[in-house]
């Protein structure tokens, strides 16, 4: 029986490597459909918790991790289990360096891992944003050398874009329609094949590299959009002009215009990070991006600007940074969500803490600061009780939480440096940042 036989009869098993906001949901689809499902990780941490019927993503609770393992889900991080998998996803990180260049560590370890423990007649599919041409210059050469087998003729390779949106009630996993890229003519049908057991609707391009594209296309028209916003949000102020209030009522109109809003920079693994490997891989066709570049300079450069602004408010009320104390309310980069990777809360208090101020924190959603690459030394703070904003000569809203009861906070704060909009009746306490 080959492949697509064993997908359309739900015998395959399917392998997911990298148990986070991506890989998880997607077991979830398959484990649902019918599938035997291994799932594959390096931090032996996860791989323990999920053994245990345990969760680690607020959005996924233990109930249903409890689910996967009497269906029989495998969590293992030995990779010699690749071998009894028809096909692999993979589902890892792909960040910048400190010179905003792809990183592809994660991709080719995988990568390696899996070539080791490779079979004949298996489909490894990448599903992590990239650059285009990543399955087929980075990807392939590291499967072939190390298995010793042929892309294309003795296993099968393609591409197909996460679109998760993690803690978003009105779409999942299977709702989201897939983009499928391959570059040979089995391999794009037999991925069709086999995200149409549990996708409703799935989308087949002509390639790897079109679908790498696709991906980084929708990331990038989010940045430039929310890069727009943050500009607007620094001219308006100038002007005296609420900037919230004017793209409130600019989306009353029902046409040609896409609601966007501003805030203190843009967090989450992707939007921060996908354009910056457009524009990389542009360079090496000599073309420069200048419009993208420009757009991640401004979603860059906002937490400095927040920053500026709240030096401007406690300059009109007669004191300095140096020596006052902040209460950042928010450190997920997205409302209603225990995820903190990339948010520019992280920056904010980095730069406050240059000024001089004893920065704490208040999310109910992280109730501790998890570990970071780039912000170590704030990993273990505990949130604090929002009761206490009183205490503090400033709260700063970075995260627009609906469990935030900020009607209490109001009244509790002595100022308030609002980045997200959160009060728009003007009051002597709120600063818009």
């Amino acid at each position: 029986m080959n492949l697509i036989d064993r997908i359309h009869d739900r015998t395959a098993v399917i392998g997911i490597l990298g148990l986070g906001y991506v890989g998880l949901p997607l077991a979830d689809a398959f484990i649902r459909k019918g599938f035997t499902v291994i799932g594959l990780d390096t931090d032996d941490s996860k791989v323990r918790t999920l053994k245990q019927g345990k969760t680690y993503i607020k959005h996924i609770p233990d109930d249903k991790i409890t689910g996967f393992l009497k269906a029989g889900f495998t969590p293992t991080s030995d990779f010699s289990m690749v071998a009894k998998c028809d096909a692999v996803l993979v589902c890892v990180p792909t960040p910048l360096n400190q010179n905003l260049e792809p990183d592809m560590t994660f991709v080719i370890g995988s990568c390696r891992d899996i070539a080791a423990n490779m079979r004949p007649g298996q489909m490894i599919i990448l599903e992590s944003t990239t650059y285009p041409g990543t399955t087929v210059e980075v990807m392939k050469p590291v499967l072939e050398e190390g298995s010793g087998l042929k892309a294309d003729r003795d296993f099968w390779l393609a591409y197909s874009p996460e679109r998760e949106d993690p803690n978003n009630s009105e779409y999942e996993c299977e709702t989201i329609p897939k983009v499928v890229g391959a570059d040979c003519e089995y391999a794009r049908e037999a991925a069709v094949a086999l995200y149409g057991q549990v996708i409703r609707r799935v989308v087949p391009v002509s390639s790897t590299r079109v679908a790498e594209a696709a991906k980084i296309l929708e990331n990038t028209f989010r940045a430039v959009n929310i890069a727009l916003v943050n500009e607007l949000k620094v001219v308006f102020t100038r002007m005296g002009i609420d900037v919230w209030e004017a793209i409130d009522a600019a989306a009353t109109k029902p046409f040609g215009f896409m609601k966007f809003t501003p805030g203190p920079g843009i967090g989450g693994h992707c939007i921060p990070i996908d354009p910056f490997y457009l524009t990389w891989k542009a360079r090496e066709y000599e073309v420069y991006s200048r419009f993208i570049e420009t757009a991640g300079q401004v979603n860059r450069a906002m937490p400095a600007y927040v920053v500026s602004r709240t030096m401007e408010a406690f300059s009109q009320r007669g004191r300095g940074l140096a020596g006052s104390t902040i209460l950042i309310v928010g450190l997920a980069y997205k409302k209603n969500m225990d995820d903190a990777r990339e948010s520019p809360s992280y920056r904010l208090m980095d730069l406050l803490e240059q000024q001089g101020v004893t920065v704490s924190y208040h999310d109910p959603h992280i109730p501790v600061i998890p570990p970071s690459r780039e912000y170590s030394r704030f990993m273990g703070r505990k949130s604090v009780d929002p009761a206490t904003a009183g205490d503090f000569d400033a709260v700063l809203i970075s995260t627009e939480h609906d469990d935030v009861d900020w009607d209490d906070l109001l009244q509790r704060a002595r100022l308030i440096i609002d980045t997200r909009g959160v009060f728009r009746q003007p009051s002597e306490k709120v600063v818009k940042a």
